[in-house]
């Protein structure tokens, strides 16, 4: 691929194009076990906590590979590690369709969700080297990737899933993870125009957010902030398909209802992107939370089929942006140098909050019978999350213009 190589170029647009078709087929490892739950949950014969334990080490898995491939894209680069990662994924969806039991099971879901996590926080930090005027947008674009393989995915593997059992879905994501992605990583050897980056990151220290604490300090802030936001997102997008069946509605009405709530994600992921650019990280960050917690709020007294459609798609879009705006943080506060391992860092942090929150509204669910208690419990996370936003803003602004130590 030749063509200009200065950031936000027509080469930077076309690798943006290439690495979200990365992310589109390689999430699928983040989104499949949701959709395979209760036929899962009916085949091994557990209760809904020990169900959920696949998802919740398939995030732990997604959590880690999200540090680890971080830094392994700043060491070798973003080709090599969607690659190596690209053939655990396979192997890890062709052991889980030959598992035996939830134990196996889970185990082999950690490995997906590691082999997973490269389409997400490591393409980000890639993708955030090869725009400046429209870093926001482009990041929010990568990390719509992740919401549109959860959109997509669930409706692919429902007639799988319906004909053929959840052990055949699985192979065939395996082969068709393998066989797409390797070819489009081959794409992304180009490395970033150094004398272009070194104009950019000159350009950003001029103008670059402080606060009165070190950047390390900024970072742990901005974990526990996204744990907090994302304890509270899990509920709905981890439960609905379970909640539709226990209400009666099914598991397709489920998976449509989820479908729509990361359909919205997408586009709340772009316009928070544009927000960005505009506002910068943390003030979209604070709005998106804010807009969480409330759609959280409407779950309680509704549980009707149409009320339930209408909530999940405002929940959509209330929530997409918000995770992508910690990347901009990043970004805003910190040097490029840092970025794969000081976004890899935050996006893990978010991940352990999904995959905390899934097993903890399941554990909710078991011991009280109902998910209200769950719904409350993410409202109390989220709260959280929009406490730190709020403190981290004003001492952004009483600090100066000067990059963090």
């Amino acid at each position: 691929m030749s063509g200009e190589t200065t950031l936000d170029s027509r080469y930077s647009w076309l690798r943006l194009c290439v690495t979200l078709a990365i992310a589109l087929i390689g999430n699928v490892g983040m989104w499949a076990v949701i959709v395979i739950l209760p036929a899962m949950q009916a085949e091994f014969g557990v209760d809904r906590a020990a169900a959920s334990l696949p998802y919740t080490l398939t995030m732990v898995g997604f959590a880690l590979g999200n540090l680890v491939l971080g830094r392994a894209v700043d060491r070798f680069g973003v080709t090599r590690a969607v690659i190596g990662a690209t053939l655990l994924l396979g192997a890890g969806f062709v052991g889980a369709a030959l598992s035996g039991g939830i134990v196996a099971l889970s185990v082999l879901q950690f490995a997906i969700g590691f082999g997973s996590s490269v389409c997400f926080g490591p393409l980000i930090a890639d993708i955030s080297h090869w725009f400046f005027k429209r870093r926001g947008i482009a990041v929010a674009l990568v990390a719509s990737g992740n919401y549109l393989s959860g959109a997509i995915w669930p409706l692919l593997l429902a007639g799988i899933l319906a004909e053929h059992g959840w052990r055949v879905a699985y192979m065939g994501i395996a082969g068709v993870s393998v066989v797409t992605m390797i070819p489009l990583a081959l794409l992304l050897r180009r490395s970033v125009p150094v004398a272009a980056s070194d104009r950019a990151e000159a350009a950003a220290a001029q103008n670059r957010r402080s606060v009165p604490f070190s950047g390390n300090t900024l970072v742990w802030l901005l974990g526990v902030a996204g744990i907090g936001c994302c304890v509270a997102m899990s509920m709905p997008q981890v439960h609905i398909v379970a909640y539709c069946v226990d209400l009666g509605y099914g598991p397709a009405v489920g998976a449509e209802m989820l479908s729509l709530m990361l359909f919205g994600g997408v586009i709340s992921r772009i316009i928070s992107g544009l927000l960005s650019d505009r506002l910068g990280g943390v003030v979209t960050l604070l709005l998106g939370s804010t807009c969480q917690m409330i759609a959280l709020f409407l779950y309680l007294p509704f549980d009707g089929l149409v009320p339930l459609y209408v909530i999940s798609a405002i929940f959509g879009l209330s929530q997409g942006g918000i995770v992508p705006a910690y990347a901009v943080i990043v970004r805003d506060y910190l040097p490029a140098k840092e970025a794969g391992a000081k976004v890899g860092f935050v996006m893990m942090t978010t991940i352990l909050g999904m995959a905390i929150g899934g097993w903890m509204s399941g554990w909710i669910y078991d011991l009280t019978g109902s998910y209200m208690w769950a719904f409350v419990n993410g409202i109390g996370w989220n709260g959280l999350n929009v406490a730190l936003m709020i403190f981290l803003l004003n001492r952004s602004r009483r600090g100066p213009r000067a990059v963090a130590a």
